[in-house]
């Protein structure tokens, strides 16, 4: 297959995204990868990233592609499992404890951090509002994240999550407490369940 070809296959299958390291991974030099992302109007959106000109330009999975470290955590998880009805005015993400995010906070995203035993609970794949997959906490470990954090948020926000939740046919109150019992907040999560159930 020719480079050309590798490259629009590529840019298929991300719809409408180009990553360096997908094109190099394909045998695709970085100085042919350069002049096919020019030749094709193509923009950089993120370090090793690019979009087509008919692609739409998806913050979230920018963000994800450009470092696949991160996993969209508190408000952000709320958004992308449709727990809220508005979008968050700030990203959120979840990195694990010591890892270097000067960079994400720099562009405005608030960073959570976690001891590496607690970041791989509830991890889940997603797919954001223009359908691209990206890495979020499922619905319980967000709910539990929200009650330990819930100082931090908009309180119409945390109400609205909550009901939501404890109203849904698919909540998973078993692992809701497995893990609210691995955060140390048992107590307060009966609670809540108790008086919205």
């Amino acid at each position: 297959m020719l480079a050309k070809d590798k490259l629009q296959t590529l840019v298929k299958q991300n719809n409408g995204y180009l990553l360096t390291s997908d094109a190099v991974e394909a045998g695709v030099s970085k100085t042919y990868l350069a002049q096919f992302v020019k030749d094709n109007g193509m923009k950089r959106v993120s370090h090793g990233v690019y979009l087509s000109q008919d692609g739409w330009r998806d913050e979230y999975y920018i963000l994800f592609l450009a470092n696949k470290k991160i996993v969209f955590s508190h408000e952000s998880a709320l958004y992308l499992h449709d727990m809220t009805d508005r979008e968050p005015p700030q990203i959120s993400v979840t990195v694990r404890a010591g890892y270097n995010a000067t960079h994400f906070r720099k562009q405005g995203v608030k960073v959570h951090q976690v001891k590496a035993d607690m970041f791989d609970i509830g991890i889940s794949n997603v797919k954001t509002n223009m359908g691209n997959e990206v890495m979020a906490y499922d619905r319980e470990r967000t709910i539990c994240d929200i009650v330990r954090y819930h100082d931090d948020m908009d309180s119409q926000t945390f109400q609205t999550a909550m009901k939501e939740y404890m109203r849904s046919s698919d909540r998973n109150l078993n692992k809701l407490m497995k893990y609210a019992t691995l955060f140390g907040i048992e107590k307060e999560m009966k609670n809540y369940v108790e008086v919205l159930t």
